[in-house]
């Protein structure tokens, strides 16, 4: 089982350096210890995310229910055959994540296949299933089932998360709203994206970075650096898009550059060196 187990974790690496170099990037700063489990996080919900965002030419609403049920099985029953389910399940029974938070995640999942813009309960209830409950699994796995350090950081986890998923919207606007028919900031219009409705956005993400930074402060050392890493770069890619127009927005897709992220990568350890976090 060692074998099998050790395959289906760099499966779920795999997936995450594929996917994204910013958080495979973080993955490494973390503790040796957290690495693997960040990884079958990660894995799980990228390609849960995949079937709702790329399988167009299949039933994607049968296949994340499959998915789902599949997952839930792997769970019960401590074994599957699937190697991204198998790294998950081990992690999920392993830092007793609540299962709460694997269904929020789907359904909000789910809610890619049905809905196309959404008032401000459906917009929260959206970004608590497909970010900050992510945050709080990941969270769950850095407590390392400290209960009392877990409940006491879940606020700033969220707001972590929050503030990702904002920008990732942000970041996103013209694939979302051109490709996919899909607006998530409730009471936007986007055939009209203003810069009052960007700064209004911007204000608002800045109140989760701010929150979401106390909390990393708090972080075991092991996987603190991780996820300030992570914060930075969302927090360099959150300056740039202030730095651009509304209409530049919904034109192209806002990125930070690798060569920039080196250097935020440098510049975390500088921070952790000289106790800035």
């Amino acid at each position: 089982m060692n074998l099998f187990d050790e395959t289906c974790f760099e499966c779920s690496k795999l997936i995450t350096t594929k996917y994204s170099t910013s958080f495979s990037s973080g993955i490494k700063a973390f503790d040796k210890r957290f690495r693997y489990p960040v990884y079958a996080i990660y894995g799980f919900v990228r390609y849960a995310d995949e079937i709702v965002d790329t399988f167009y030419d299949h039933d994607q609403r049968r296949l994340i229910d499959e998915f789902k049920y599949e997952t839930f099985n792997a769970i019960d029953r401590g074994i599957s055959t699937n190697p991204v389910l198998q790294s998950f399940q081990q992690v999920v029974n392993k830092y007793q994540i609540e299962k709460e938070l694997i269904e929020a995640f789907l359904t909000s999942m789910k809610m890619d296949l049905d809905k196309t813009a959404y008032d401000d309960n459906g917009y929260k209830t959206y970004i608590y299933g497909s970010a900050e409950v992510v945050g709080l699994m990941c969270l769950r796995i850095f407590c390392e089932n400290d209960a009392t350090l877990y409940q006491q950081l879940v606020p700033k986890a969220k707001s972590l998360g929050s503030a990702f998923q904002k920008i990732n919207f942000l970041r996103d606007i013209k694939s979302d709203y051109e490709d996919r028919g899909r607006t998530y900031f409730p009471e936007v219009d986007f055939k009209n994206f203003t810069e009052a409705d960007k700064h209004l956005i911007e204000t608002d993400i800045k109140k989760d970075f701010d929150d979401a930074l106390q909390g990393i402060k708090l972080l075991p050392k092991g996987s603190r650096l991780g996820v300030y890493v992570a914060y930075i770069y969302y927090l360099q890619l959150f300056k740039k898009i202030k730095a651009t127009t509304a209409l530049t927005i919904m034109q192209k897709r806002i990125r930070v550059s690798d060569t920039q992220k080196l250097s935020l990568y440098f510049k975390a350890r500088l921070h952790q060196r000289f106790n800035i976090i």
